[in-house]
């Protein structure tokens, strides 16, 4: 990592973390400089950074943190990053912005794809209803069927939003792996709404599509809410009983 992202990093963080508040000017080059060991011009590239990320505002005199809200798509990612595994209500409005582009993707590719293209549709969501299907596969085969209907849209900023979107969950995989643990999804539910998607896919049923859409959107959500509520249950446990092994050896 060279010195300049280092410091944008570690700044992103505490502006996220809310160490700094929004309209607070940030430290100086010089403070900057010898709080990292580094030269002015590896504070300043990192200040561009924030400023590219929309969370800081250089301004004469220096720089202060910009409002959360008025930040570029880009800032996503490093607020996944935080912690030791994403926020659960942070993870929860991705999924459901992703769904919602996803609606308007897919009505656009169902109204406007040749009958060959939607038939290399169907062919993507068949997988999903294969009976040997298990969890680490179904997750793949919606990711690549969700991304062929953004592609075969006309919408190019939504296939835009929505590929940033997809980038930054995939990056913070690692992360989600403790809480994917406890990721238990009902395969059977899944594959009659993958049977019923396949079915109004290829009478290009609008409709049929939303309902099964937001459907499936659903089942995925409170799957992830679940397996988020199951960790920090097992989270506590753990920590439970350390204290119950500290105060009995104290």
């Amino acid at each position: 990592m060279s010195k300049h992202d280092e410091i944008a990093g570690r700044l992103t963080q505490e502006i996220l973390s809310g160490q700094y508040r929004p309209g607070e000017r940030l430290p100086s080059e010089r403070d900057l400089a010898a709080r990292f060991d580094a030269n002015r011009g590896a504070v300043r590239e990192a200040m561009k950074k924030l400023e590219h990320l929309g969370i800081a505002a250089i301004q004469p005199g220096g720089a202060r943190v910009a409002p959360l809200g008025e930040a570029s798509l880009d800032i996503v990612e490093p607020m996944l990053d935080i912690g030791d595994i994403p926020r659960r209500e942070l993870i929860d409005n991705v999924m459901q912005v992703i769904d919602a582009l996803m609606q308007v993707a897919v009505e656009s590719t169902v109204t406007e794809a040749t009958d060959e293209q939607l038939y290399e549709l169907r062919m993507l969501a068949k997988p999903l209803y294969d009976e040997s299907l298990d969890q680490a596969r179904l997750v793949m085969a919606r990711m690549t069927l969700l991304r062929a209907m953004m592609t075969g849209s006309n919408n190019l900023v939504c296939q835009l939003i929505a590929e940033r979107l997809f980038v930054a969950m995939l990056s913070i995989a690692p992360k989600m792996q403790a809480v994917n643990e406890y990721i238990t999804v009902d395969l059977a539910t899944h594959r009659i709404y993958a049977r019923q998607l396949d079915a109004a896919l290829a009478t290009r049923d609008l409709m049929a599509i939303r309902e099964v859409s937001s459907a499936i959107s659903k089942l995925n959500r409170e799957s992830v809410a679940r397996a988020y509520a199951a960790f920090e249950e097992a989270q506590g446990a753990d920590a439970g009983a350390t204290e119950a092994v500290r105060e009995s050896t104290g």
